[in-house]
């Protein structure tokens, strides 16, 4: 089930109920009481009573380890930063694709465009759409026009 969206695990907090429920269980508590003071599932003190008492104080944040390293990410960032023509691209605006692209060439990483969305959400970078104007827009003549009004 895991966490609600944007919700963090506290490791320390983890790691506070599972040496708690240690503690209960070598004073002969029972399972289900021991869930019900600590307001976790019965299941997870059924998993800590099996653990050896020194995985219990090792927590782990969940899921995969990320695939680049530190230095691609700073690579990244500064990549982005310099703009899209200094990779060879036309325009300087930056789409998944792209990002994708010069990641592949230049990191020998591939990554799914999803997963690049992803990777610059953590960077800080967010979707821009860029301003539709016409090739022949006049700005002198659109000033003149709302100044006269």
């Amino acid at each position: 089930m895991g966490m609600p969206k944007g919700q963090r695990v506290d490791l320390e907090g983890l790691k506070r109920r599972r040496t708690e429920a240690r503690r209960l269980l070598d004073e002969g508590v029972a399972q289900a009481e021991i869930a019900r003071r600590l307001k976790v599932s019965r299941q997870a003190v059924s998993v800590w009573a099996r653990l050896p008492v020194r995985r219990l104080a090792t927590v782990q944040p969940a899921g995969r380890k990320s695939s680049l390293a530190q230095g691609d990410w700073h690579w990244l960032r500064s990549a982005l930063l310099k703009g899209a023509r200094v990779y060879g691209f036309a325009t300087e605006v930056w789409t998944l694709p792209r990002v994708t692209q010069v990641l592949a060439l230049k990191r020998g990483k591939r990554f799914s465009t999803v997963h690049v969305w992803r990777l610059l959400g953590k960077l800080g970078f967010s979707c821009q759409q860029p301003a539709g104007r016409g090739r022949e827009r006049d700005e002198e003549a659109i000033q003149v026009c709302k100044h006269t009004e």
